[in-house]
């Protein structure tokens, strides 16, 4: 094997070692965000959640905005390969559909920094926030052109796609102001049972979805959010 061959691989691993770093300060970092709020939470607080000297954090990132953003951006890429898969599947509307309320309510309930992100969204500086609605925005009009694909084919019923898109993300996104991991209901779950209930609506023939039954029911009382805490897309359709 070549040097230059030997050289890349090593590059390689070190790149993949450092990103996978970067995820477990992310982890840290959005359980923490969550439990103590964003403005409570510093730099010295995240490297001891992380186990790392704060002088080492900063290898990885130079603050907790820079934190904040890394994991709405990664949060916005995982829901938006969802889109994308759904979208090259050859399965009906209801099922690419599915398949996108599923792995986006996942993403935010299953994932600590997927719910950050959707809690914290006004605490970046308006420059971040900027860099990230043009994922949203794709997001957004991704999936109200799979709902206008179903209403074109009448597998929907005919409908204003935009509406019916703000309905459901609205949906999906307000339930990490509920969710409790130690609540009956998984994650997978409670996403299967809003799939039902959200895509049923806009089905032509609502029997031919197929009913799924959740004989638990969430326990514990709502979870206190940090303050001034919004909704990642609901905030952002709002002001249209």
């Amino acid at each position: 094997m070549s040097q230059r061959k030997i050289s890349s691989r090593m590059n390689g691993r070190v790149q993949r070692r450092y990103l996978a770093r970067r995820l477990e300060i992310l982890r840290a970092a959005g359980k923490h965000f969550r439990t103590a709020g964003f403005a409570e939470t510093g730099m010295r607080d995240i490297a001891a959640a992380a186990d790392l000297s704060p002088a080492n954090l900063y290898n990885y990132f130079q603050g907790k905005h820079e934190i904040l953003f890394f994991c709405q951006d990664v949060t916005l890429d995982r829901l938006l390969a969802a889109l994308e898969k759904s979208r090259r599947s050859k399965a009906s509307a209801a099922e690419k559909l599915r398949l996108v309320v599923v792995s986006h309510l996942c993403c935010v309930l299953d994932e600590v920094e997927g719910s950050a992100a959707h809690l914290l969204t006004t605490a970046l500086p308006p420059r971040l926030q900027q860099r990230l609605v043009l994922k949203r925005d794709r997001y957004e009009e991704g999936v109200r052109h799979l709902i206008a694909a179903g209403t074109r084919t009448g597998e929907f019923v005919p409908c204003d796609p935009a509406l019916a898109t703000r309905a459901i993300l609205g949906a999906l996104n307000w339930s990490v102001r509920w969710f409790h991991p130690d609540g009956t209901l998984t994650a997978t779950e409670i996403a299967e049972g809003f799939a039902d209930y959200l895509i049923r609506g806009l089905l032509a023939k609502p029997d031919s979805l197929p009913r799924r039954s959740y004989a638990g029911k969430i326990r514990r009382p709502l979870h206190k959010l940090p303050p001034g805490a919004r909704n990642l897309h609901t905030t952002r359709l709002s002001e249209r």
